[in-house]
C-alpha cells in the first residue's frame, strides 16, 4: 500500500493533511511529539503514530520503515520562537533556529534515502510561511529557519530531480487552527476587533486561511498531478504574498 509521513500531523495543519491524504486511499505514517496529540487516530489502521522528535534521525527511521511503500513525505513539524537577537548569546540564537531547520533537515534526508534506495519517484513537501520572505517582529528565528528551509526546497530539487524526487514547499499565511483561536478567545473584543481588521488588510481573499486549503495543496503536490512541479514555493496565503499595503488606505 502507498504511503505517506507527515510530520507534526497530530493537530492544525498536519493533521488536516493526514486527514486530505486518507481520502486518497493510502497509509500515512504521523510522527508526532505529543502522543495525545494523536488520540483522535486510536483504532484507525490507515494511521501509523511514530511518537517522537522529528529531528531525530532514529525516529524519522522508524517512520520510514512503517511506511513500507513510501511515496510521499510533509515536514510539518514546527515550533514558534519567540525572542530578540540582542537579548541572547549567538549559540542560543542558533539553537533557536534550528528547531524549525533541523526536523526538515532529518526528514528530507530519510525521505531521499528511502526513495534512492527503493528505485522509485517520491515527492516532499516541505511547510514554510510568508515570514521567510516578510518577517513579523520578534520573530526573526522563526523567519530565518523557514527562508533557510525554503532555500533548502530549491537546492534538494537540483539535487535530486534526475532520481524522479521532487522537493517543493508552502509558504503559508495566517492559516486558522487551534492555536489561533486560542490566541483570538484571549484577546479584548476591541483587540479582536483590531486583528479582524488587520487580516483583511494583510490577505486580500479577507479572511483567514482553512487548514484545508493547505491540505489540499499538499495532497496535490504529492500527486502525479503535479509531476512537473519541482523547486517551487507555492503561496497559499490568500494573496498575501501579492499585496502592498497602503498608508492612505483605511
Amino acid at each position: 500500500m502507498t504511503s505517506f509521513v507527515v510530520t507534526g500531523g497530530g493537530r492544525g495543519v498536519g493533521r488536516a493533511i493526514v486527514e486530505r491524504l486518507l481520502e486518497e486511499g493510502g497509509r500515512v505514517v504521523v510522527v508526532e511529539f505529543d502522543e495525545r496529540a494523536l488520540d483522535w487516530a486510536a483504532g484507525r489502521e490507515s494511521v501509523v503514530p511514530v511518537i517522537g522528535d522529528a529531528s531525530d534521525e532514529t525516529v524519522v527511521a522508524r517512520a520510514v520503515e512503517a511506511a513500507g511503500e513510501l511515496r510521499g513525505w510533509v515536514n510539518n513539524a514546527a515550533t514558534f520562537p519567540g525572542g530578540w537577537l540582542h537579548e541572547m548569546p549567538a549559540p542560543e540564537a542558533a539553537a533557536l533556529i534550528a528547531r524549525n531547520v533541523d526536523p526538515v533537515l532529518a526528514g528530507c534526508a530519510a525521505a531521499v534515502r528511502a526513495f534512492l534506495a527503493a528505485g522509485v519517484p517520491g515527492s516532499i513537501v516541505n511547510v514554510s510561511s510568508h515570514q521567510a520572505q516578510r518577517a513579523v517582529r520578534g520573530a526573526f528565528a522563526y523567519a530565518t529557519a523557514k527562508a533557510a528551509i525554503e532555500g533548502l526546497t530549491r537546492a534538494l530539487a537540483v539535487d535530486y530531480g534526475r532520481h524522479s524526487v521532487r522537493v517543493n514547499a508552502l509558504a503559508l499565511g495566517s492559516i486558522a487552527t487551534e492555536r489561533s483561536d486560542a490566541h483570538l478567545a484571549g484577546l479584548a473584543p476591541g483587540a479582536r476587533d483590531g486583528f479582524d481588521r488587520e487580516i483583511r488588510l494583510l490577505q486580500p481573499l479577507g479572511r483567514m486561511g482553512r487548514t484545508s486549503e493547505v491540505a489540499e495543496a499538499a495532497a496535490f503536490l504529492l500527486s502525479d498531478r503535479s509531476s512537473f512541479v519541482n523547486g517551487a514555493i507555492i503561496p497559499v496565503d490568500g494573496g498575501r504574498s501579492a499585496v502592498g499595503r497602503d498608508p492612505e488606505e483605511i
